[in-house]
């Protein structure tokens, strides 16, 4: 018996959104992309949001508009339910967003606005971390938004390809013709 119980405290683990978690509850005034918002709560207080679990491509990327139209479309002006576990290195709070009782995160990837962010997964339960990855695969079979594109570029490609253009240097660490390397 001893051991069940042991189990069954290790998949609530899993399983749970952390105790410590901010439950934050207003309305979306702004959707900056597809993966960032701002919600206004009951004390009129702006709390920047980034939605976990995904990541969106960005706004000079192809999809870029229409997953930013997509997100406004589940979410302005509407009253959502956000739960934070953390803050980004910008402060912007890492929560799952909910609307009318879903999860507007997983709305996100079923309509192949977004991919899912795996390499954050740890910050993930495992039934979301498990749920997210399926969604993406099923929008990727079905070719919906992002992935009717035959070659999709994921948006931490996108920036890491505009950092190192900026620098002067190229993919890899070869540096781009006509720049001069200091």
């Amino acid at each position: 018996m001893g051991v069940l119980k042991w189990v069954a405290m290790g998949v609530g683990v899993l399983l749970a959104v952390p105790a410590s978690a901010a439950l934050i509850e207003g309305r979306v005034v702004a959707v900056a992309d597809g993966d960032t918002l701002t919600l206004l709560d009951a004390r009129k207080r702006q709390h920047k949001v980034r939605l976990t679990g995904i990541d969106a491509p960005e706004k000079r990327q192809p999809f870029g508009d229409a997953s930013r139209q997509h997100l406004a479309g589940l979410v302005f002006g509407r009253e959502v339910r956000a739960r934070c576990p953390k803050k980004d290195r910008y402060q912007r709070q890492l929560c799952k967003v909910e609307v009318d009782g879903k999860d507007a995160n997983l709305a996100q990837l079923a309509a192949g606005m977004a991919w899912h962010y795996r390499a954050y997964g740890k910050d993930q339960g495992l039934f979301d971390f498990t749920g997210y990855a399926l969604i993406e695969l099923e929008a990727r079979y079905r070719r919906r938004g992002l992935w009717a594109d035959p070659r999709p570029q994921a948006p931490w490609d996108f920036r890491r390809a505009r950092r190192e253009a900026a620098s002067g240097w190229g993919l890899g660490g070869i540096p781009v013709v006509g720049k001069t390397v200091g």
